[in-house]
């Protein structure tokens, strides 16, 4: 394959190459914050309380700044699809396993708040935004979930199963998405 014009093919033929790609790797890394091992230690652990892999964790309060105290989970993400229907024992049993972690629920129509809430593993449960609601429908119904949880949106990670959930990380401003495929897997 030939490349196209203006294109280096990654080779430079520049003198000094070397010494740039030193400096730049150097400088990146001299901006990455060198933690306390005490720290480090206390991240670890928390991101094993939230059930989450540290680089997952360390992404996350990365780019917000904040520790985490909870999962927005939504009802297709725990498989509850209409009410009187059980959660799986495995999603119910991973639940369990989460320490100093608030758990909600966001139910998606047929399900219902009350019936989410009613779940093992669930603390409270809201309507989820409805597939045809406006972004700004979208973001006012999250941003009362969050106001009725009186905590901030950047505090919440969002466990979602399709790519409309996804869209609700960016109208609520919450802390991050990870697939329920990734969370119960």
């Amino acid at each position: 394959m030939i490349a196209g014009i203006g294109h280096n093919s990654r080779l430079s033929q520049e003198p000094g190459h070397s010494w740039r790609k030193f400096a730049w790797a150097k400088a990146r890394a001299d901006l990455l914050p060198v933690l306390p091992i005490e720290v480090v230690r206390l991240r670890v652990k928390r991101a094993a309380e939230l059930g989450l892999p540290y680089k997952t964790y360390a992404g996350i309060r990365a780019s917000n700044g904040h520790d985490l105290i909870g999962f927005l989970f939504s009802s297709n993400a725990l498989r509850v699809l209409r009410d009187g229907q059980a959660m799986p024992a495995d999603r119910a049993a991973r639940l369990q396993t989460l320490v100093n972690t608030a758990r909600h629920g966001l139910a998606h129509r047929p399900v219902t708040p009350t019936h989410l809430a009613g779940l093992s593993g669930i603390d409270r449960a809201f309507a989820a935004p409805r597939f045809a609601d406006s972004w700004s429908a979208m973001r006012r119904d999250l941003e009362g979930v969050t106001a009725a949880l009186r905590q901030p949106a950047d505090r919440f990670v969002l466990v979602g199963d399709t790519d409309f959930e996804r869209e609700w990380v960016a109208a609520a401003r919450l802390a991050g998405y990870v697939s329920a495929e990734a969370f119960f897997g």
